[in-house]
């Protein structure tokens, strides 16, 4: 099959494709193409702009800065009258543009208002047309103004130098226009046409976007901390490695922008999910588009769920730093071998490169760890069809939980009879494994225990069940924005190195012969049981630690039901060992933990575990062996 992912902008193509699918008696009938007359208008929604937006609101959280109350300063390539741009500046009061163009002008504003030009971008975004040039003059700062590019030079006032950096009183609307894209602000937000930033060893020729020549700069030359990649090819992939290396913050536009396709997905999935119920006359067509429109802000939530979790991963694969860079060499080696990946293609070391990074104590940077996100999760959607795994019945509510309540409550037959449910199921294990474990979860998990990704997959499934990780993930996100940025990132990889733990425990501990739902009642029945009684249950220097750790948590902010549930983890992450034991030996869960524990501190081996993490791992294979220790 085709579908022809196409939003508003281009609806007359998407409702000519979908006339011509209908009048052939394709299946697909009006999902053939989305964003058409019936389909989501996403410069409406501003779906795209706020996928990006999330991905920007990441960059500052993670710097301790909450860009919804705190003013931070932008420049910027678009203008109001775009979806991405002027979507874009409408996301936050307290935006101050300082500086944007397009292909017609260039826009200043040294010293702007927040609320005044919050309130002017609004105005001119609801016009029908607009340009900079209707930007009410009087609104503009001292200094600044609007003016064409057109002109043969821009009159540079003594704010507007101060600004740009730059010395001279006039200046060409090119050297204007490099000089935003240099400059010293908080962010820099593409949401026009053009690729404007190449890497200091490519040429323009190779960049292939000749119209901007001439204003193109380095990665290195940015000068903003931050950059959101609304539009597409902002910056060339090399630019985004030099310009991460250096310390800038920046994914990539297929992560930014993703939100726009993500939603053209979710539009296409509906329609077929609702196409019985149009055939047999339950729901007629003008009915259709309207429950379509009546979800759009569900199905809104859902797609910026994703781009939340797609930056949170590459977030923590960021943390790990060089210690996974061996997992991430592997990686890319077995899809190359697979015929999966091409690294040159997508900018990524070679073996000696690799090697080279890891010398050198140069990481992967995030726009590079965004590639890797994308091809797990492609590889895995791949090997999960490949299997039974998209047909356990543990997994029918992943079909579910992809449409909005609304559709599910009222057309599940439609979508359990959905012709791309295994597809839909198999994309969500695929994306929320890669998103919550991490692009080179897969390869660490196989690397300890030999399985396939199945296996793994329903291994995962049953550890993020037995602890209750989906709820410990939910409860770290409500604090966005409430506690510092690198203590979040760290509960959540509490959190995925007990997925990972987990998951690796289970396949080595535990067959799957009577199904996903037994493993998980056996061992989740465990935690539910322990993990109340773990105060009477621990020696005291144990629980002293889990004390002092809790302790540690709600001084930090942390409220204390989490702070409960987070401070024991290591020691709960155990359970399931216990649980054996009694199963063996036929005693109360109890009396076995309190031995287990005893055992534990009487030979220091929570000491031992702290020791053997604190060790350098000088390559793959010495992770390994502390891994089998």
């Amino acid at each position: 099959y085709l579908v022809v992912a196409a939003d508003k902008g281009t609806a007359t193509f998407s409702d000519t494709a979908n006339a011509i699918a209908r009048d052939h008696g394709f299946w697909l009938d009006d999902a053939f193409a989305s964003g058409g007359s019936a389909g989501y208008d996403h410069k409406k929604m501003g779906i795209t702009a706020r996928g990006a937006f999330e991905a920007v609101k990441r960059h500052f959280r993670e710097m301790d800065r909450d860009i919804l109350v705190t003013p931070f300063t932008v420049v910027g390539v678009g203008d109001m009258s775009g979806d991405v741009f002027g979507n874009g500046m409408l996301l936050s009061k307290e935006i101050r543009l300082l500086a944007a163009f397009d292909h017609r002008d260039l826009f200043l504003d040294p010293d702007p208002d927040p609320a005044a030009s919050f309130a002017e971008r609004a105005r001119l975004f609801a016009l029908p047309r607009s340009s900079w040039a209707d930007y009410d003059a009087s609104k503009i700062s001292a200094g600044g103004g609007v003016f064409s590019r057109a002109a043969k030079t821009i009159p540079l006032s003594a704010e507007v130098r101060a600004l740009l950096g730059l010395a001279v009183d006039h200046a060409t609307p090119t050297e204007v226009m490099r000089a935003i894209l240099k400059a010293p602000v908080d962010l820099l937000w593409f949401g026009g046409i053009g690729t404007y930033v190449r890497a200091t060893g490519e040429t323009d020729a190779e960049v292939g976007d000749k119209a901007n020549d001439a204003l193109r700069i380095t990665g290195p030359e940015i000068g903003a901390k931050v950059v959101g990649e609304g539009a597409n090819l902002g910056m060339t992939q090399r630019a985004r490695i030099e310009y991460g290396a250096a310390g800038g913050r920046c994914n990539s536009d297929a992560i930014d922008n993703s939100a726009g396709v993500n939603c053209s997905d979710v539009e296409v999935n509906i329609k077929i999910a609702l196409a019985p119920a149009v055939a047999s006359g339950r729901l007629d067509r003008p009915a259709r588009d309207a429950l379509l429109a009546a979800m759009t802000d569900e199905v809104a939530a859902r797609v910026l769920a994703n781009n939340h979790s797609q930056t949170l991963a590459i977030s923590l694969a960021e943390r790990l730093g060089l210690a996974d860079l061996p997992f991430q060499r592997r990686m890319v080696a077995t899809l190359e071998r697979a015929g999966r990946l091409d690294r040159k293609v997508e900018t990524l070391p070679d073996d000696a490169g690799f090697a080279a990074r890891e010398k050198a104590g140069r990481p992967l940077t995030r726009s590079e760890i965004g590639v890797l996100l994308a091809y797990a999760k492609m590889s895995g959607k791949v090997d999960l069809l490949a299997s039974d795994v998209p047909d356990d019945p543990l997994f029918a509510g992943e079909l579910h939980a992809y449409f909005p309540d609304r559709l599910a409550r009222d057309f599940a037959d439609g979508i359990d009879g959905h012709r791309l449910r295994r597809e839909i199921v198999a994309t969500r294990l695929a994306n929320i494994l890669v998103d919550r474990g991490g692009p080179t979860f897969p390869t660490r998990v196989a690397d300890r225990t030999g399985a396939g990704l199945p296996a793994i997959v329903r291994a995962f499934a049953a550890t993020r069940a037995v602890f209750g990780l989906a709820d410990l993930e939910r409860g770290i996100d409500a604090l966005d924005g409430r506690i510092a940025g690198s203590l979040q990132l760290d509960l959540y990889g509490r959190v995925r190195d007990l997925a990972l733990t987990g998951t690796v425990w289970t396949l080595r501990n535990v067959g799957f012969r009577d199904g996903l739902t037994a493993v998980i009642d056996r061992f989740g029945g465990a935690v539910a049981t322990l993990e109340p009684e773990l105060p009477a249950l621990l020696p005291p220097a144990m629980l002293a630690e889990i004390e002092g750790a809790r302790a540690t948590l709600l001084a930090a902010g942390v409220p204390a039901d989490l702070a409960d549930r987070l401070a024991p983890l290591d020691v709960v992450a155990e359970i399931p060992d216990i649980a054996l034991v009694a199963e063996r030996t036929a005693k109360p869960l109890a009396e076995v933990a309190v031995a287990h524990f005893a055992v534990a501190d009487r030979l220091s081996i929570d000491r031992l575990e702290t020791l053997v993490r604190s060790l350098a791992v000088a390559d793959y294979y010495d992770g390994l062996a502390l891994d089998r220790a």
